[in-house]
């Protein structure tokens, strides 16, 4: 069997995912969640254009004269304590939320990746091994294990914070990794690859990680929302990021004492990170329903 014979082989295979993909891309489920988070994504990337529909724009022009004052013209979310503009702080805080949630689901799916195609792979005494490094920081509470390990740092800004929870979030990802190579590296495409003689990296990075990385994608894509969560309540609890940083979770924990007085300071950034965090998990649902065999 030449080498494209076996490619024409795995072709099905990947073919088969794109087409529950692209109908389930035509269904509600997947673009009305799509859209808010392309939205999302261009606020965080280009905040300045959209904290300034409204008012100044600028999150740091603050006037005490203001100080907890409800909407009005221009500022459609009110001041905060400092009288700054609450809302141009909920544009700008998006980038912070959502670069956390990134750099550490990118993070840890990299390290997943790598451990759990390499025990999936390997197999033998090597699988054992991480199999136990997966088990142990398994063995600590997510959000407690961060908050450890963020007490003990100085600066806590968002590589910090990110490289932090990555720690703690890269075991559930490398077991998933794990499980889905093992299912595909006896598969018969992978074993006329071995046949043909072409080397154990090839076979990995070319027939084996396509076919199995589905599974990630879709967890990862869950993982955003509950890093974005994570971040946030971190932020509150005064361990997550820190000032002159702006974040959800940095206004969420500035408005919580003023709320009775004040409510519109605490609604909208709760308002975008519950909007923003359903969004993912609404995506990642479609996605896992498109890529589950038994729901189809």
């Amino acid at each position: 069997m030449t080498t494209s014979a076996l490619s024409a082989t795995v072709e099905p295979v990947v073919g088969g995912r794109r087409r529950p993909l692209l109908a389930a891309a035509r269904t509600p489920g997947f673009w009305v969640p799509a859209s808010v988070l392309v939205v999302v994504l261009l606020v965080a990337s280009f905040p300045q254009l959209f904290a300034g529909l409204f008012g100044h724009g600028d999150p740091r022009v603050c006037d005490l004269g203001q100080s907890g004052a409800s909407p009005t013209g221009g500022h459609p979310f009110g001041f905060d304590l400092q009288g700054c503009d609450v809302y141009a702080n909920v544009v700008y805080g998006t980038r912070s939320s959502i670069a956390v949630a990134v750099l550490t689901t990118v993070l840890a799916g990299m390290v997943a990746v790598v451990v759990g195609t390499i025990a999936g792979m390997v197999g033998g005494w090597v699988d054992a091994v991480l199999a136990r490094l997966t088990d142990v920081f398994l063995g600590f509470p997510f959000l407690l294990g961060a908050v450890v390990v963020l007490n003990s740092v100085g600066e806590r800004s968002v590589l910090t914070v990110s490289l932090v929870l990555a720690l703690f979030g890269w075991p559930t990802m490398a077991r998933l990794v794990r499980s889905s190579v093992r299912s595909v590296r006896n598969a018969e495409f992978v074993l006329a690859a071995r046949t043909m003689g072409l080397s154990t990296w090839r076979i990995t990075t070319r027939y084996v990680l396509p076919s199995s990385i589905s599974p990630l994608l879709v967890l990862a894509t869950i993982t955003v929302g509950g890093v974005i969560v994570s971040e946030s309540s971190l932020t509150y609890l005064g361990i997550g990021l820190e000032s002159p940083a702006i974040s959800w979770g940095l206004q969420l924990s500035a408005a919580t004492s003023q709320f009775l007085r004040a409510p519109h300071m605490l609604i909208a950034p709760a308002t975008f990170l519950a909007v923003t965090v359903l969004s993912v998990i609404a995506l990642g649902d479609t996605l896992r329903a498109a890529l589950d065999p038994r729901r189809r």
